[in-house]
């Protein structure tokens, strides 16, 4: 449906958030800000849409800050930085989940186990060990 580029304002990030509601859309992907630093605003600005989280954090590497959140019909993720560098993240894992429009489990503490992935000079996902818990 479109990029909106964000600078580092919540209010912006608020607006951008509700423009992609109003115009319908199923999935909102955020990314930038999504450590654990009080100064990173997209986990705030998922919180202050209004959505549910269901996790901000994941014990998966790479994609341990991976936030996914529900707002009515509208799932809200927010994208670890990992992804900028990795072929493979917790994203990949739970990205088709949301497309089939399956819940995503709550009990995040199984993805502890198949949680890091080898970075496999030729990587096989999903045919591997990460993510093994879903």
């Amino acid at each position: 449906m479109g990029v909106v580029k964000c600078p580092d304002d919540l209010a912006d990030i608020l607006t951008a958030i509700s423009k992609f509601e109003a115009d319908g859309a199923d999935l909102i992907l955020l990314t930038g800000g999504m450590s654990v630093d009080p100064d990173d605003l997209t986990p705030t600005a998922i919180r202050e849409s209004g959505a549910e989280v269901i996790t901000q954090g994941i014990p998966m590497q790479p994609g341990n800050m991976l936030t996914i959140a529900k707002k009515g019909r509208v799932t809200l993720i927010g994208v670890p930085g990992a992804s900028m560098h990795s072929p493979v993240t917790s994203l990949d894992v739970f990205l088709p989940r949301i497309f089939a429009g399956l819940d995503v489990p709550r009990d995040f503490s199984t993805f502890g186990e198949g949680g890091f992935c080898s970075g496999c000079e030729v990587c096989t996902y999903p045919r591997c060990y990460f993510g093994r818990a879903l």
